[in-house]
């Protein structure tokens, strides 16, 4: 599938008035850079300008392209796959109103065209696709930094929520796909692919039903090997079931079954959208962590209950070694905790969080690390910051700077180097939960 989300050549489909769903498309696409053929189709034909460059609208497409983004009601989009189909290899079906709807009927025969004609199709009722290191934003979502996650959503609204939240959080993507109806192409297609996509590292995935339960299972086992795959399930009660079913047109079937095809398929389930970032924030740092963690403080209280969190968790406090002790009070102030969590009080700076993270990191009872900063007013968070990008430590290392202002400046010379802030002690701990379930026990 690289030609949905590599493309060299994209024709949009719809009307390229100011506001309409295929004119924001196409900008999209030109203001995020994409160095492929553009070429937008309606049959009053025209003139158009977006960011200084013209384009002539085409009254009917007559050369090959990779992908046809198709923005146009939806009585029509059969009849126009059959027209275009021997000079596509995909279509993308941005327009609602089918089986969502119950026009079934509608929906078979844009998936019997496309089949004649060998074209793959994703949607109907769809926000669109990017292919994030291609630089192809094909949909009229915002558009997001290049990084690692593969975000597949069955729903488009969803989907963009996700995105603009992922903006947010700093999380880097390395492709979108809103699938909506699944007339044809799957979240099972999208697993399999983004399980062998070499700039994907992680994949999240949301979905309220599948059509194909044996075939989802076989890919999410399949993609699960390979990378992290999260999911955020909705539908799981009754009357959520009920709401997702006429959303998507899909069956939502029993919670528990799904909850349980997720765990036998190695997949990381989250509760919420939070932890569906936490998550992604974590795997886009490190593919695993072991489950013995050491938890390096300046404040007792979140250090408790960082703690308290990882053990309710099934996580491990690291008994560190005598070695690793008799260092630490070689050279931490004697009102010091040197126990696991190790407690450097409040008014602990560059050297002492430097150094005891490099001393901790040696330790072989050690994991991974949970550092946490409250910085006092006295002492800039920058400064812990920089203390934690020059530590000299090669095990996973999960940050939580607190809070707000005092930290914001800190946070962001963190994220600069490829370390990402987790903002309460709580989600921290889960996130080298998320780590550990593809690690290995103490």
């Amino acid at each position: 599938m690289d030609f949905f989300f590599y493309p060299d050549s994209v024709a949009v489909f719809g009307s390229f008035k100011k506001g309409a769903i295929a004119y924001e498309i196409l900008r999209n696409i030109v203001e995020g850079g994409f160095e492929g053929k553009i070429i937008p189709v309606n049959p009053k034909g025209g003139v158009l300008k977006i960011e200084g460059r013209k384009f002539e609208i085409l009254r009917k497409l007559d050369e090959p392209v990779d992908v046809a983004i198709i923005a146009i009601p939806a009585k029509f989009v059969p009849a126009l796959i059959d027209e275009i189909g021997p000079l596509i290899k995909g279509a993308v079906v941005i327009s609602a109103g089918f089986s969502e709807v119950g026009n079934r009927e509608l929906e078979r025969e844009l998936v019997e065209k496309a089949r004649k004609h060998g074209v793959r199709v994703i949607g109907p009722n769809c926000a669109g696709i990017f292919g994030v290191h291609g630089r192809f934003f094909g949909s009229f979502e915002v558009r997001v930094k290049s990084g690692g996650l593969a975000l597949i959503s069955q729903s488009g609204a969803f989907g963009g929520a996700a995105l603009a939240m992922g903006n947010e959080e700093g999380i880097g993507f390395s492709a979108f796909v809103s699938y909506g109806n699944a007339a044809d192409l799957t979240e099972s297609d999208f697993l399999e692919y983004f399980a062998d996509e070499e700039n994907t590292k992680a994949i999240a995935l949301y979905i309220e039903g599948v059509k194909d339960g044996r075939r989802f299972l076989k890919a999410l086992r399949y993609a699960s090997v390979k990378k992290p795959v999260i999911i955020l399930k909705a539908g799981k009660s009754a009357s959520g079931a009920k709401a997702a079913a006429s959303h998507t047109g899909s069956l939502a079937g029993s919670y528990e079954i799904y909850r349980a095809a997720f765990k036998q398929a190695g997949a990381i389930e989250v509760e919420e959208m939070e932890e569906l970032f936490d998550a992604a924030k974590a795997f886009e740092m490190y593919p695993k962590a072991g489950r013995c963690v050491a938890v390096i403080t300046n404040s007792g209280g979140p250090g408790v209950l960082a703690t308290d969190k990882l053990e309710r968790l099934g996580l491990e406090m690291a008994r560190l070694g005598d070695e690793t002790v008799e260092e630490l009070r070689s050279f931490l102030p004697p009102q010091c905790s040197v126990k696991n969590p190790i407690d450097l009080i409040a008014d602990a700076d560059y050297e002492r969080y430097k150094k005891t993270i490099e001393v901790i990191c040696r330790d072989e009872n050690v994991d991974s690390l949970l550092v946490i900063c409250v910085p006092p007013i006295f002492l800039p968070g920058e400064e812990i910051a920089r203390a934690v990008i020059d530590a000299k430590c090669d095990k996973p290392l999960i940050v939580n700077f607190m809070a707000g202002e005092l930290v914001r400046d800190g946070v962001k010379l963190l994220e600069g180097s490829g370390i990402k802030n987790f903002p309460t002690p709580e989600r921290a701990a889960k996130a080298l939960k998320w780590l550990s379930s593809r690690g290995a026990y103490c």
